[in-house]
């Protein structure tokens, strides 16, 4: 039997969509968010940009203090991500076409910071269990079983994890850890605490999820009709009201499927009926074929030539 590249690519192509498309019902579900899980709503109208979350957060985390003053605000001119010494931060958004000249006077501001995705892709990403999601909603990071292989940083659809790239001896993964152990004994996390204007309110992620819809029905016309992190990528422990939409105040447009289980529902359609390994087989067979067929001809070529090239 002879077989050709296009031959042998055709093959391949077909056993790898077999595996991908047989038997769907095998992918995996969604996880379902736990009824008593906890999470914060943010009502980005309320905050007034005064970066007293920023400060509590680095105190209670005891994390190294910023070269420049939590009272300066000029640091909010300019949109800021979360690093290894900074969980979260105010970035500053001024709304478009208002159509007057004192536009800039109504900025809108939203505190960013882990989003603790209900079926995180951090968790799913790290292959030593370095990061785990707990019943509370907290995705909380172990630094004695990090091998820092970064994977959480790729596929954190919020890129949020940051890494120590100054620590060349025991770098570690840095993100928000949702105050953990102090809400594991009922204490609110540090943003919340402090927050002058309640604009963080922290409680069961169901009745915060009750308190946005009242808002929204309460106050028609303040909000868009959307709370972000409700459904976005499975559901996520921090959600969001605006006046603004939210692809103009720094939140990505995501789908409501989570990450892991689309990667996961692959793996099961690759696995399934050990079609991967199937696959290796042909692959290498069709290889080991098409080399033989090529050596073949290539003697057959020297033989009528009487080995000249």
């Amino acid at each position: 039997m002879k077989i050709n590249r296009r031959g042998f690519l055709k093959v391949t192509g077909a056993v790898t969509s077999t595996a991908l498309l047989a038997n769907p019902s095998n992918a995996s579900e969604a996880k379902k968010i736990p009824a008593d899980s906890l999470g914060c709503l943010v009502d980005t109208t309320l905050c007034v940009g005064c970066r007293k979350c920023e400060q509590a957060c680095n105190e209670r985390h005891h994390l190294a203090k910023p070269s420049v003053s939590f009272e300066e605000m000029t640091v909010l001119e300019n949109q800021r991500r979360m690093d290894a010494t900074s969980y979260t931060v105010i970035n500053k958004y001024y709304p478009e076409n208002i159509g007057s000249l004192t536009w800039r006077n109504h900025p809108v501001f939203v505190k960013f910071q882990c989003m603790h995705c209900n079926d995180p892709s951090c968790v799913s990403a790290c292959i030593v269990g370095a990061l785990t999601k707990q019943k509370n909603g907290a995705v909380i990071y172990d630094a004695d079983k990090c091998i820092g292989c970064r994977y959480c940083m790729i596929a954190c659809p919020f890129q949020v994890p940051a890494y120590e790239y100054d620590d060349p001896l025991l770098p570690q993964v840095r993100k928000c850890t949702f105050c953990f152990e102090t809400i594991s004994n009922d204490g609110l996390p540090a943003c919340a605490q402090v927050c002058p204007r309640e604009a963080i309110i922290y409680g069961k992620r169901a009745d915060l999820i009750d308190l946005a819809h009242w808002k929204m029905k309460s106050q028609p016309g303040k909000y868009v009709d959307h709370i972000y992190g409700e459904h976005e990528v499975g559901g996520t422990s921090w959600m969001y009201l605006s006046s603004m939409p939210f692809n103009s105040v720094g939140f990505p447009d995501l789908d409501n499927n989570a990450p892991p289980r689309l990667t996961e529902a692959i793996q099961h359609g690759l696995f399934q009926f050990f079609a991967a390994p199937i696959g290796l087989f042909v692959a290498l067979g069709g290889i080991m074929k098409f080399t033989s067929f090529y050596d073949n001809h290539k003697k057959h070529e020297e033989e009528q030539t009487g080995g000249k090239s």
